[in-house]
């Protein structure tokens, strides 16, 4: 199935602020569920269902240079799937 990149940031920060992050993150998905991602003058609005698929995964990539880790967390569910579901970009 071809993919769609809807929103993408990439950037270097502290542990610190990872965990900003992610605890937003948290507090959003227990509260209503609606997740606001921006940066890079984007935006993109997400409304996460109750019920999802959370995947995690770590990796190591190797090839020229030092290998790189990585841990990845991935939320996924169904377009639709829900009433609350619908993606919208601002």
């Amino acid at each position: 199935m071809p993919e769609e990149v809807l929103f993408e940031s990439e950037s270097r920060q502290d542990r610190s602020a990872v965990a900003d992050h992610l605890r937003t993150v948290a507090e959003k998905l227990d509260g209503d569920g609606r997740l606001t991602l921006s940066g890079g003058g984007k935006s993109l609005a997400l409304a996460v269902p109750s019920a999802l698929t959370f995947e995690v995964k770590a990796e190591r990539e190797t090839g020229s240079g030092p290998d790189e880790l990585s841990v990845e967390f991935e939320l996924e569910w169904d377009e639709g799937e829900s009433a609350d579901s619908d993606v919208s970009i601002e």
